[in-house]
């Protein structure tokens, strides 16, 4: 059975909400069109207020 993937921006709030942990700059992001763009950002916005607050990845 085939493994069903999860949708583009989906994906995008995902890997914005990695490199926003990891502590990375929102100028990295890869995505060009507004939407995975938009939903990459929310990701990155969010990982950043959750570093502040106190979670991180070790």
């Amino acid at each position: 059975m085939k493994r069903q993937k999860r949708d583009k921006l989906t994906r995008a709030h995902s890997k914005g909400y990695q490199a926003g942990i990891s502590g990375r700059s929102k100028d990295i992001c890869p995505f060009q069109q507004n939407d995975a763009r938009s939903e990459w950002l929310g990701g990155w916005r969010e990982a950043v207020e959750d570093r502040h607050v106190g979670l991180s990845v070790k």
